[in-house]
């Protein structure tokens, strides 16, 4: 039986910007959904905070589940994947995630992390979202997109980030940020889906992110992808593609 899948993603992106990951999915018949996460797609942005939280966001996501289903994220889209296994582990058949973390263990390292989300949030609100998505993409963490993403594909993305609501992006910083979700290394021994953990061979902080979360699952793959940084599924779409339509394949019911 062919199981549908969800796929997220990370923080300024969109359900269209996992476009090449959905289509790879559905090559073979497959039913796949990529949700708009909150605070991103068209404007407006809600207003409510309380949608911003971490667990308002894997409910809303759980409520596009219907019975088993292979979940996949990325980056950001990780993190709410990860919450959502964790809070119905009987939805979520397996696990693939790129580029993504339980979350930050000690309390001093949440604290940091909150003051800098704010600090963003802050700068998008008083600054404006050109000049946020200036310093957001100048960020180290891809820099290796310069070199393996055309002029096209990057004026694409870069164009999508524009389009946001700065407000929507500001508030989920506040909310869903790394510092401010719940940590989640404790509850990774329970989670007995397969998880597929992959990450770029040039982001060395996310692949050691993958291996030690590999040690706490009780049945978990780590999958370094050769040339790629942070996005990639981005940076080496077909590796990725091929590595995520196995794993699901392998593990419909």
């Amino acid at each position: 039986m062919t199981l549908p899948a969800v796929v997220l993603h990370g923080f300024t992106g969109s359900g269209a910007a996992m476009d090449g990951v959905v289509q790879a999915l559905r090559a073979g018949g497959r039913q796949v959904s990529a949700p708009d996460l909150a605070g991103h797609g068209p404007p407006p942005a809600p207003t409510d905070p309380a949608t911003y939280t971490m667990d308002a966001c894997v409910e809303s996501v759980a409520a596009l589940l219907d019975g088993p289903t292979h979940v996949a994220g990325y980056s950001m889209g990780g993190r709410v994947g990860l919450a959502l296994a964790v809070a119905h582990a009987g939805e979520v058949a397996t696990l693939a995630l790129i580029g993504a973390s339980p979350g930050l263990a000690g309390e001093a390292a949440r604290a940091e992390r909150r003051a800098g989300d704010e600090a963003l949030a802050a700068s998008i609100e008083s600054d404006g979202i050109e000049a946020f998505v200036d310093r957001w993409e100048a960020q180290p963490l891809f820099a290796t997109q310069a070199d393996r993403l055309d002029v096209e594909t990057q004026a694409v993305i870069r164009r999508a980030r524009l389009a946001h609501d700065p407000a929507g992006l500001a508030a989920s910083l506040r909310g869903m940020g790394t510092g401010s979700m719940r940590p989640l290394h404790g509850d990774l021994g329970r989670l007995v889906m397969p998880v597929l953990l992959m990450a770029g061979a040039d982001d060395a902080k996310y692949c050691q992110i993958a291996f030690e979360m590999a040690t706490c699952l009780p049945d978990a793959r780590v999958v370094v992808v050769p040339g790629a940084g942070h996005a990639a599924h981005l940076e080496r779409p077909a590796a990725v593609h091929a590595e995520l339509v196995a794993f699901l394949a392998a593990h419909d019911r």
